[in-house]
């Protein structure tokens, strides 16, 4: 069998075919186009998240970079060593706790007026025919001025976002960072550092009820001043970049499925899991990275300390061992354990506020505009091996 290249256009074009194929020789599997270990499987996968024994850890590889680039490339990686999920625990465990003690069910839940309100200037905003650049005009602004709102973060500087998320993307989601232009990423940085660390001492001077304000009372003493301002940026991207891409994959998801599209619009019963079947067959995550920190056996297999481990969601997400006719998209489907959200100690934080947007926003969308389809309805999708997406989306109203 050729090697796995989860890089690879079929991969992209027919995710279904591939797993299938593919856990049909193995729940764990080695890629020589990768040189790491593929775990595969929903119980391989999931129990990889879990196991202490690998590492998320993915600031050491950017300081080895950093030491051979210019000044500016180490002011980036001070920068992301505040990233929950590039660090392990004890680093893991202090990153997170004053975020999650901030990101509660009911801090999430009063954010639902102004979703709704956002969506729908968005959509007054639209034409009534012709074709409309979702993916800019919508896809990347609600997400944008939610998490805005969320941290508290004034209207007028809301429209940086998008620029700073693209250009701390290009390293977020590189396989090689150390061939990315110091430029691209060195004013995105700077600017969101002085930014954020402007606004959390406004707000430990004039406390409010936004996110950024919740953690400065709630233990965020515990982090250095450039950690606090790793979690904020951590939030803003994460809450912009991949709420954007979902939000492009479900449109391109929803017209391949129209009778999945009728049910969103139609069956409130189906409202509540919507989002996670969306997540289940476009998430943008296809693959998360570990390094083995403690060697062990697993499957059969010996895994080498510092060896590479790919926890490849996308082909987790279509096991027919967990999920009954995978390759069907079900927005009722239940249960639904997906692993689009992370699993164990990483699992996403913001689940809960993606799931409200994507669905609050989906629906509303198809019942302004029930006829609207992709323009490029057969436009290939796109990815490396650490994401899927569908790019730039233009609609045709």
């Amino acid at each position: 069998m050729a090697s796995l290249d989860l890089a690879a256009s079929e991969v992209n074009q027919d995710p279904n075919r591939f797993a299938l194929d593919v856990l049909a020789n193995g729940p764990v599997q080695w890629s020589e186009t990768h040189r790491a270990w593929l775990f595969l499987s929903h119980e391989a996968v999931s129990s990889g998240f879990r196991d202490t024994r690998l590492s998320a850890d993915r600031i050491e590889p950017f300081e080895r970079v950093a030491a051979e680039r210019p000044a500016e490339f180490g002011k980036i990686v001070e920068l992301l060593s505040g990233w929950m999920i590039f660090r392990d625990p004890p680093a893991h465990t202090r990153l997170r706790d004053p975020v999650r003690r901030a990101v509660t069910p009911r801090v999430v839940e009063g954010v639902r007026p102004a979703i709704e309100k956002t969506v729908e200037d968005l959509l007054s905003a639209m034409p009534s025919t012709g074709l409309y650049d979702f993916k800019t005009e919508f896809a990347e602004t609600l997400p944008a001025l939610v998490i805005a709102d969320l941290l508290g973060v004034p209207a007028s500087e809301r429209h940086r976002f998008k620029d700073w998320s693209d250009g701390l993307g290009q390293i977020v989601f590189s396989v090689q960072p150390g061939q990315i232009p110091t430029d691209t990423v060195r004013e995105a940085a700077e600017e969101f550092t002085n930014f954020f660390a402007e606004l959390i001492e406004h707000r430990r001077q004039h406390p409010g009820d936004d996110l950024i304000s919740l953690m400065v009372q709630g233990g965020a003493d515990e982090l250095t001043a450039m950690e606090l301002v790793g979690a904020c940026t951590l939030l803003l991207f994460a809450g912009h970049e991949t709420t954007t891409n979902m939000l492009v994959s479900s449109v391109r998801v929803l017209h391949e499925h129209p009778d999945q599209r009728e049910r969103l619009v139609h069956d409130d019963a189906i409202l509540p899991f919507a989002a996670d079947e969306l997540l289940r067959v476009a998430g943008p995550a296809k693959t998360m990275v570990r390094r083995v920190g403690t060697p062990f056996e697993f499957h059969g297999h010996e895994f080498e300390h510092r060896q590479k481990i790919f926890l490849v969601i996308l082909t987790a997400n279509r096991d027919p061992a967990v999920f009954v006719d995978p390759e069907r998209v079900d927005l009722g489907r239940q249960p639904n354990t997906h692993l689009g959200f992370g699993w164990g100690l990483h699992h996403c934080l913001g689940a809960p506020l993606a799931r409200m947007e994507l669905t609050v926003a989906l629906r509303r969308l198809y019942e302004e505009f029930p006829n609207l389809r992709p323009a490029e309805p057969d436009r290939p999708w796109s990815g490396n091996e650490l994401g899927l997406g569908f790019g730039r989306m233009t609609v045709s109203l």
